[in-house]
């Protein structure tokens, strides 16, 4: 009786071994360990994705520095203000460095940079309120040697709101600032005005 315990523990001791070889081996490539979600190495093409943590995001696969997927990706391009305000907190102004440092770099992109609001008081409030905001960011760039003739601003006030909802909590989304890359300037007679 305790062979035959022996002999059937080896057995499943093996089965378990085979088993783990072979998810072992259903997780590599013939060009070797699964890198970044895709098989092969580093910068193999992605054939059949591999979903996990260091997997690329979607659509973005093969980003290249300087593209505007590697501006929203690796450096942020929205910051958030508290009601009322279009005083840049702490926080943003880590991600308006990064955007600053990012743009220097890649002086060959123009920015837009568009305010919104969901503020307390009527439309024409919210309107002055993102504005005042997307100035606030313009001019925080521009202190950081972005070139001001790269740059335009427009505040949309409550216009194109992330989340329509009654709680604080919630509508705080709607307060921020976003700097968005462009070729060309929207109205090519007014560079660095808004509009």
């Amino acid at each position: 009786m305790a062979e035959r315990a022996r002999i059937n523990g080896a057995a499943r001791a093996a089965a378990t071994a085979a088993l783990l070889s072979l998810a072992l081996a259903a997780c590599q490539t013939a060009g070797g360990p699964s890198y970044g979600g895709y098989g092969g190495s580093p910068s193999a093409t992605p054939q059949t994705p591999q979903y996990g943590t260091n997997a690329p995001a979607q659509g973005f696969e093969n980003m290249t520095a300087g593209s505007e997927e590697d501006f929203m990706l690796n450096v942020g391009r929205r910051v958030y203000f508290t009601a009322g305000s279009a005083e840049l907190d702490d926080t943003s102004k880590v991600t308006l460095d990064q955007q600053a440092d990012w743009l220097n770099r890649y002086p060959g992109w123009l920015v837009k940079v568009q305010g919104f609001a969901d503020d307390p008081g009527n439309a024409e409030n919210n309107r002055q309120v993102s504005q005042a905001r997307a100035d606030a960011v313009m001019g925080y760039l521009a202190a950081r040697g972005v070139a001001a003739n790269r740059m335009w601003s427009k505040g949309y006030g409550r216009d194109r709101l992330v989340r329509d909802c009654p709680e604080d909590k919630c509508r705080s989304q709607n307060r921020r600032v976003i700097s968005n890359l462009r070729d060309e300037f929207d109205d090519p007679s007014t560079p660095s005005s808004s509009g």
